[in-house]
């Protein structure tokens, strides 16, 4: 064999090792993983895509009076320092590995969704979290910067100012978690099962803006003044993924689960006692009894009841931002409004969360904050619109004695199955309910 051919070989062998001897990455290798979080990865995915979305939206308001922000038309995610089965479960689910995977992306972003990241800014660290702390870092440095990703591609991102108040997500490993902070919100996961529409995501993102707004002066009151530090927020504002988070997370989860266990009961008996609301709303299902009327309204009821609930066991800085969710939502209907988007989208968002019976979130209102939201419309002149969301499903003659009713389902309800007549376009219980009322579940409209 000749010198040249010698030469080819030894490039060819070198290159074959270099490959044997680059990163592993895992891959789906058909293993069986747990399917609620699999499910929870993939709620996680849809959610953060269209929050992203909305970010990017809310960059127009140019709002010269909040504190800003600086964000990224992009949300990456990592599996590195997983478990194997977890670590399979967010390829599966997102198509996740150990490198910074884009989840969530902006329309017509530099970045896509499944983008992996290999250097930022010329950066490259074989840890995740390294390369978290690099690109928030090139984040709030407000300058371009370029972006290396694993085809070789090189892509130039702009940071963008927002209205201080970053909107979290509950990692798929602690889905109920939820804390309320004047840098940051993490809302349950809970909220992403809705299918955000893109008006009912920007509503998220105005409303944590809001939060810091309109509330930013009171926490850091409370929490310089009293030195409490009990409350745990979620600082991972670019990635998740990473064990840590993962940790911290569920460590703020068994704290809000400790308090909410004494603080439930209470906020009920309080709420009970106040079930007087405006009349005024039409019926709704006229040619169905009144007993299944009142089944419906109980439902509503007793799941906005779970979100008084959920508000009062929140502690800390999370408490002292709720005492201003009136005028948060107050705040994000004046941008939806600027923004000209539907400002009634938190209540499409209300209603979508109340048929899911999903109420352990900021998102649904309980009756008090709905009866103050509902006043401010009405005198905004949108009364008639609110009223046609509504589907008359508002329980506004519903007492506290109906509550003592057993619920008859519980399958979820949607305000869709509602026609603009009032008549039931499909029948919104199931089981015992059907069995319970007969037929007059199966009319149909004309």
């Amino acid at each position: 064999m000749g010198g040249v051919a010698w030469r080819v070989l030894a490039i060819v062998l070198i290159s074959v090792l270099s490959a044997c001897s680059g990163p592993k990455y895992t891959v789906d290798d058909g293993r069986k993983v747990d399917e609620v979080l699999l499910k929870n990865i993939r709620t996680y995915g849809a959610g953060q895509n269209a929050v992203r979305g909305a970010i990017q939206r809310s960059d127009a308001l140019q709002d010269k009076g909040c504190d800003k922000q600086w964000e990224l038309p992009f949300v990456v995610a990592s599996s590195d320092e997983l478990d194997k089965d977890v670590r399979v479960a967010w390829v599966r689910g997102l198509g996740v590995d150990e490198r910074l995977t884009v989840i969530g992306a902006a329309p017509n972003g530099p970045l896509q969704l499944q983008d992996k990241i290999k250097e930022i800014d010329g950066y490259n660290k074989s840890e995740a979290l390294k390369m978290v702390e690099r690109l928030e870092d090139r984040r709030d440095s407000g300058k371009p910067f370029d972006i290396t990703l694993s085809s070789g591609k090189v892509v130039k991102v702009t940071p963008f100012e927002v209205c201080r108040g970053r909107t979290n997500l509950a990692y798929p490993a602690t889905p109920k978690l939820q804390d309320y902070h004047w840098l940051a919100s993490t809302h349950p996961l809970e909220v992403a099962a809705a299918s955000l529409s893109d008006d009912e995501a920007l509503w998220l993102v105005l409303w944590t803006q809001g939060v810091s707004e309109v509330g930013g002066l009171r926490m850091k009151s409370y929490h310089y003044g009293t030195k409490i530090a009990g409350t745990i927020y979620n600082v991972v504002s670019i990635a998740s993924g990473l064990q840590g988070a993962a940790m911290a997370a569920q460590a703020g989860v068994a704290a809000a689960q400790a308090t909410a266990a004494t603080a439930t009961s209470a906020v009920l008996r309080q709420q009970l006692t106040d079930q007087a609301m405006a009349a005024g709303r039409s019926k709704i299902l006229s040619e169905v009894s009144d007993s299944t009327q009142k089944v419906l309204q109980a439902k509503v009821l007793s799941t906005m009841q779970e979100a008084a609930a959920n508000r009062g066991s929140l502690s800390g800085v999370s408490w002292v931002a709720s005492t201003t969710f009136e005028n948060v939502d107050i705040w994000a209907f004046d941008r939806m409004e600027q923004l000209h988007a539907d400002p009634l989208a938190g209540i499409s968002l209300h209603q979508k969360l109340l048929g899911l019976q999903l109420a352990s979130n900021s998102m649904v209102m309980d009756p008090d904050r709905y009866k103050a939201f509902e006043k401010f419309v009405h005198d905004r002149g949108r009364g008639a619109e609110l009223a046609a969301l509504e589907q008359g499903m508002w329980a506004s003659d519903t007492q506290a004695t109906d509550l003592a009713m057993p619920v008859a389902s519980d399958n979820a309800f949607f305000y869709e199955d509602i026609s603009a007549g009032g008549k039931v376009k499909s029948p919104a219980m199931t089981g015992f309910a059907e069995s319970m009322m007969g037929d007059t579940m199966h009319l149909q409209d004309k």
